[in-house]
Formats: C-alpha cells, structure tokens, sequence
C-alpha cells in the first residue's frame, strides 16, 4: 500500500527568488572546478562546443520536463513522478524515475561536500596568508583528520540552511550569496584576463580542436551537462514543485541553462589566463584547482587575497547547490515521515555525511566509484528516465497546459526532443561509456578488484 505524504509544500515568494535558487544550484563546482579541467583534459574547445550542444539538445529539454513535472504534482521527485503516472492512468512504479535521480543527487553531496570542505579549507588559507608559506594551502587540509573536520564543517553549514525551509533557509541564502557570487566573478575575470595571457586563453576555449575528441568526450560532456544543469538529480523536480502556476517554465529554463553556461565559459576565462601565463598544464585535473593555483597565488602580488576570493566564490557556488541536492532527499522524507524538517535535514545530512566519510578515507571507492556511479551511470539513467516519462507517459496536453507560458515552437522543440532526440542519444551515450569503462578496467579498479 502507498504511503500519503504528509507534508506540503511552501512556495518561491517571487520568480526572482526561484530563478536565484535555481541558478545557484545549477552554478556549483560543475562550473568552476569541473569544467575547467574536464575542458583539459578533452582538448579545450572541442569540448566545449560539444558541451554546449549537449546543454542545448538534452539538458535543457529535461529541465523544462522536470520543472513541469514538479509544478504540476506539488511533490518530491519520488512522489511526483508516481502522482502524474497515476493521473495518465500508467502503473505508479513509474516512481522509479524520481528514485532513480533522488539516488544521483543524494550520492553526488555526500562526495560534493568532502571537496567543498577543501574549498572552504583553501579559502581560509588564502586570507590567513597561507598561500605565501612553504606547505602552501595543503597545510589547512593535510591529512585524513583535518579532511574530515572540513567536510563536517561543511555538510552542517548545508543542513543548517535546509533545516531553515524554503523561505527562511534557501531563498533567504540563494538571494543573498548569488549576486555577490557574480560580482566576485566578474571582478576576478576582469583582473585575470588583465593579468594573464587572455589571448592563449580565448584561443584555447574558442578554437575548435576536433583531433582530441573521442566517444569518451561525448560521454563527459553529457554528463557534465546534468551534473552543471543539475537536471536528473531531483533538484529541478523539487524546485519547480514550490513554483507559481504563473509561472513561465519555457524561458525561466532558458534563463537558468543559458546563466549555467555562461558562468562555465567564464570560469575558464578566469582560470585560463593565469594558467597559460605561468605554464600549467590545463589537463591537470584536480591538481589544477588544489596544487598548481594555489603555488601561482602564492607568486602573484596580493596573491592570498585574490587566491582567497577565487576559493570563496568556489565555496558560494558549492553552498548554493548543496543545499538544493540536500532538499531533494529531505523534501520526500519530510513527505513520508513525522520527523520535522530540521531532524529530517539532519537524519539525510548524517547519512550523506558518512558514506563521504569513507571517501576520505577510502578516495579510490569512496570518490572514484561513488563520483562514477553518480555522474556517469545515475545522471545519465535519470535524464533517459525523466526524457522517456515526459515524453511517452504523460500526456502532451497536460505538459501543454503547465507550459501554457512557453511559445509554440519551443514547446514543440521541447516535445520532440524529449520523444525522439534525448532518449536515444543517452541510450548510445550512456552503452559507449559503460562498454569503455568494462573494457579498460576502471570499474574493477575503482571496487579493489583489479
């Protein structure tokens, strides 16, 4: 037998707030630490325009699916996808929708939030002047202990803001910290572009390189674009369910990917020229964020203040979309249970908060598999899922009618690609990078077994 959620659902007290949300949980790490060196590592402007596309032809159909999904029912991920199969006179196990994003966005905080704690490690270093010592910012986050401090700090940061509501704890945090996200953005662009070599750095973002591009780069760019879009992890399902029947969900989604994109390309902007100035590697990966920057800010003049910024605009992003992927999971617990949402937001919170845990103490399976399994497997599942739910189980005149505001013909693209264009694509996608990881070994490497 079903169990009736008990809770209700607050809503966005203007479409200001709503789009500050949505953008803050959509401009995270993806943007600022992500992007960058996944755009090394698969030959700069290739990638981004294959990224772009994919932002264009997938993400965005599947964010206005989900925004729509989440209007119409009023619920969590889980119930609404359960609530509008029902209405179509499908079978309720269509749930397994929601289930399926709500386990993606649930497993991509518990490892989020331990390099979150890194960031937030690093900004304080930067201001407390440790960027100019002989340990560097490594010093404030070394060793297993210190790591671990980090990631509580920063994991009850999140789950004080969800335990706030909608109005008293995300709104509140998303209205506030997303204008001064951008313009700390704009100031540390303006000055990196002036400092460094922007030239080499347009060039290498704007100058398509299509040698480097493999079957693997189309698989990270797909996902990438849901982990940035932050689509196919219950945030967008949960967040349109607190949005106004006024509402237009068309050009609202069209804001929040086309913002998303935008801070993307200008992150690279701002991290790009100071790397070709001093001879980074920009496929560095990780170690560009956390080693080869702060060894530059630590050369630069004032360093440790625009070091500092750089990772406190880093730490804005990751809370701004913490708090969405936290929401996603407490939004159906709070449906279900009578716990309260503060104990709801902390019970979520101490189980996210342990399986990161043992990312810190265990990074090949805790942050490899758990980062595979919940961008590259779950992500991509969920935005099949969610494009073959919009697109051949609910109904085209009840998605019509909750995108009454939308023009014709971007409904009809939205329909057509939800049909016809988004689940195939993810299907082959989503084979080619199964079949890649089988074949070399990475997925019994990541489980110890290789």
């Amino acid at each position: 037998m079903a169990v009736t959620p008990t809770g209700t659902h607050a809503h966005w007290s203007s479409r200001f707030a709503f789009i500050m949300a949505a953008v803050g949980s959509a401009v995270g790490l993806g943007n600022l630490w992500r992007f960058p060196f996944m755009t090394g590592q698969n030959g700069g402007s290739a990638f981004v325009l294959i990224y772009i596309g994919c932002v264009i032809l997938f993400a965005l159909p599947v964010l206005m699916a989900e925004i729509a999904i989440g209007r119409h029912a009023q619920q969590s991920a889980i119930s609404s996808t359960r609530k509008m199969a029902l209405e179509a006179g499908k079978s309720g196990n269509w749930s397994i929708v929601g289930w399926v994003c709500t386990a993606a966005g649930f497993l991509i905080l518990t490892t989020y939030s331990v390099i979150a704690g890194q960031v937030m490690a690093f900004s304080v270093a930067g201001f407390a002047g440790g960027f100019g010592t002989d340990e560097g910012a490594t010093m404030f986050y070394n060793g297993q202990g210190i790591q671990l401090f980090w990631h509580v700090l920063f994991m009850g940061l999140t789950v004080g803001i969800v335990a706030q509501g909608l109005k008293g704890g995300i709104e509140r945090v998303a209205t506030l910290l997303m204008p001064l996200f951008f313009v700390v953005l704009l100031g540390l662009t303006i000055y990196s572009l002036v400092n460094g070599h922007a030239a080499e750095a347009v060039a290498y973002l704007f100058r398509p390189d299509f040698s480097a591009v493999s079957g693997q780069t189309f698989v990270q760019a797909l996902g990438q674009a849901f982990f940035s879009v932050s689509v196919a992890s219950a945030i967008m399902i949960t967040y349109g369910s607190y949005l106004s029947k006024d509402a237009n969900i068309g050009s609202s989604s069209l804001t929040i990917a086309s913002a998303d994109t935008l801070v993307a390309l200008v992150a690279g902007l701002m991290i790009f020229p100071i790397v070709f100035m001093v001879g980074i590697d920009p496929g560095e990966g990780l170690g560009l964020i956390f080693s080869a920057l702060p060894a530059v800010f630590a050369d630069m003049p004032a360093g440790n203040i625009i070091g500092g910024s750089f990772f406190a605009l880093a730490l804005i992003a990751a809370v701004t979309s913490s708090i969405s992927l936290l929401e996603g999971v407490v939004a159906f617990v709070d449906e279900h249970a009578n716990f309260g949402r503060a104990q709801t937001a902390v019970l979520v919170g101490f189980f996210a908060f342990m399986i990161g845990a043992g990312a810190v103490y265990s990074p090949e399976f805790g942050g490899n598999f758990v980062d595979w399994l919940s961008g590259s497997l779950l992500l991509p599942l969920g935005g099949f899922l969610v494009a073959v739910f919009a697109g051949w189980v609910i109904p085209k005149a009840l998605l019509r009618d909750e995108l009454s505001h939308t023009g014709k013909g971007l409904f009809e693209f939205f329909h057509f690609a939800v049909r016809w264009i988004v689940p195939p694509a993810i299907f082959v996608i989503l084979a080619l990078g199964l079949d890649a990881q089988f074949n070399n070994g990475a997925i019994g490497a990541m489980l110890g077994l290789s």
